[in-house]
C-alpha cells in the first residue's frame, strides 16, 4: 500500500492487513497495537550519510481515531502501577497525558513546559534535546506551583516517544531535584533500543511501556528499509 504524505497516522487498520515483508520496508512501517490493530508510520531518513531512518509518529497530526487508540493503550498498559498523577512531556506528550489521566479515572494532570514563566525557577529546570530536535536545545521546567500536587504522589511519566532517551532522562534528573521518582514511563512509541543505556543509567528501575514499537532502520543494498536494533 502506497500512503500520500497526509494519509500516515490517519487511520487504524484492521488486524494483519500489513503482513511483515519479507524483503524490507520502502517508505512505510506498520505498528501494532496490543490488540493486532495497526497504524501505518512514514519512514524518515535520520540526517547524516542517508543510511539510517526511524518510523515516524507526529501525535498532533493524527487522526483523533489515532489518538484514542494511543491512549486507550497506553492506560491500559499502565493500570497495574496504580498512579495518582500523570504528568506530560512537552510538546507532543502533553495530549497523550491528558488522554491517558482521562481514561485513568484522574481530574486533572501535570504539564511539563519550555516556556518559561516569570515565576520558574532555576532549580526546578533542566536542559532538554530530543531525535528530532538535536540542534535546537531547550530547557524543561516544573512549575513550583505543582509541587503540591506531587509530593507523595504515585507518578506516571507520559511522552508520545522514546528514542535517544535523552528528553526522557532530561525529564527524570528535572523530577528527582524535586524528590520525584515516576513508578513508571508510559510512551506512545518505542523507536530502537538507544534508549535503554541512558535511562537505564538514569533511573535502573524505571519501567518504560509502549502502545507499539519501531526499530532503527538501516538500508539495504537493494534500498529497502529492515530493522537494525
Amino acid at each position: 500500500m502506497s500512503l500520500l504524505p497526509h494519509e500516515f497516522w490517519q487511520t487504524i487498520y484492521p488486524a494483519g492487513s500489513f503482513p511483515e515483508p519479507s524483503g524490507g520496508h520502502r517508505d512505510m512501517f506498520p505498528a501494532t497495537l496490543p490488540d493486532g490493530r495497526q497504524i501505518a508510520l512514514p519512514i524518515r531518513v535520520l540526517p547524516g550519510d542517508g543510511e539510517s531512518a526511524v518510523a515516524s509518529l507526529i501525535v498532533n497530526q493524527a487522526s483523533f481515531a489515532v489518538v484514542d487508540a494511543l491512549c486507550d493503550a497506553m492506560a491500559d498498559t499502565v493500570r497495574t502501577f496504580a498512579p495518582d498523577i500523570v504528568i506530560g512531556m512537552p510538546t507532543l506528550g502533553l495530549p497523550l497525558a491528558e488522554g491517558v489521566a482521562r481514561r485513568l479515572g484522574h481530574a486533572r494532570m501535570v504539564a511539563l513546559g519550555t516556556s518559561r514563566k516569570f515565576w520558574y525557577r532555576d532549580e526546578l529546570s533542566e536542559p532538554l534535546r530530543s531525535i528530532t530536535s538535536p540542534d535546537h536545545g531547550k530547557t524543561l521546567f516544573l512549575d513550583p506551583r505543582m509541587l503540591p500536587v506531587l509530593d507523595g504522589r504515585r507518578v506516571l511519566l507520559v511522552d508520545d516517544v522514546v528514542s535517544s532517551g535523552a528528553s526522557a532522562v532530561s525529564a527524570l534528573r528535572l523530577l528527582s531535584k524535586a524528590g520525584i521518582r515516576p513508578v513508571a514511563m508510559s510512551v506512545a512509541m518505542k523507536q530502537g533500543l538507544n534508549w535503554v543505556g541512558p535511562i537505564a543509567e538514569a533511573a535502573p528501575e524505571l519501567r518504560i511501556i509502549s502502545a507499539i514499537a519501531s526499530p532503527r532502520l538501516a538500508r539495504g543494498a537493494d534500498g529497502l528499509w529492515r530493522g537494525g536494533e
